[in-house]
């Protein structure tokens, strides 16, 4: 059996110690001993900017705003649905992160973080959204485990109703919270409806294959 390598830890400001393994060619990231993510599975997350971007319609200049980084998944979709002129700022509250994809990880980024569209934000994405009014066309949120708060207990404070009064005045009119979870979640899908957003909850599947298990996004527009 090929050996899982520990390749790099950093810790996660009033959470626990994120850890990157390498086992042959994938790669894998946990918090503490719960695993976060791995290269094997990206199909959802994908599917979070795939179907975000969908839902754009023609505009040709969105401004996107990512939470969390990831292994870039996420990113790296929006990229290639989004034409030349669309912007995307990536909110990384963990700068070893964006050293990790810039390092051992360097085939998976493939160069998105170079892309001329991209800035990166070292900062919890809870703040970049506090900062902001009516300045993007999307928000996606693929933080924590979800509304679950796993990682930090402040990430929480991003799917209360304040936080989400917050991510709703930092959209412009007509722009979409987009939410990614590891599993539903009935109070919350209530908590955005409450917040005055139109919803949509998607159910998808773990791998970009279309199997594995399934995973919920949300997709929530102010009315």
């Amino acid at each position: 059996m090929t050996p899982r390598i520990l390749l790099a830890t950093a810790p996660v400001p009033d959470g626990d110690v994120l850890s990157l393994f390498q086992r042959g060619a994938d790669y894998f990231i946990t918090l503490g001993h719960s695993e976060l993510m791995t290269s094997r599975m990206s199909g959802s997350e994908e599917a979070l900017a795939e179907m975000a971007c969908d839902r754009l319609g023609r505009n040709a200049a969105p401004h996107l705003l990512i939470g969390g980084y990831g292994m870039g998944f996420t990113l790296r979709a929006a990229l290639a649905r989004l034409g030349p002129e669309a912007r995307v700022t990536v909110a990384e509250l963990v700068p070893e992160v964006i050293d990790w994809a810039k390092g051992p990880m360097a085939d998976l980024t493939a160069g998105c973080l170079d892309d001329p569209r991209v800035d990166v934000a070292l900062d919890d994405v809870g703040a970049v959204i506090g900062s902001a009014v009516r300045r993007y066309d999307a928000i996606l949120l693929d933080v924590d485990n979800g509304p679950d708060g796993l990682t930090r207990e402040g990430n929480d404070r991003i799917y209360s109703m304040a936080g989400l009064a917050r991510a709703k005045a930092a959209l412009r009119p007509g722009g979409i919270l987009a939410i990614w979870s590891a599993a539903p979640d009935a109070g919350f899908a209530r908590r955005l409806k409450e917040a005055g957003f139109a919803v949509e909850e998607v159910s998808v599947r773990a791998r970009s294959s279309g199997k594995g298990g399934r995973h919920i996004i949300w997709f929530a527009r102010g009315r």
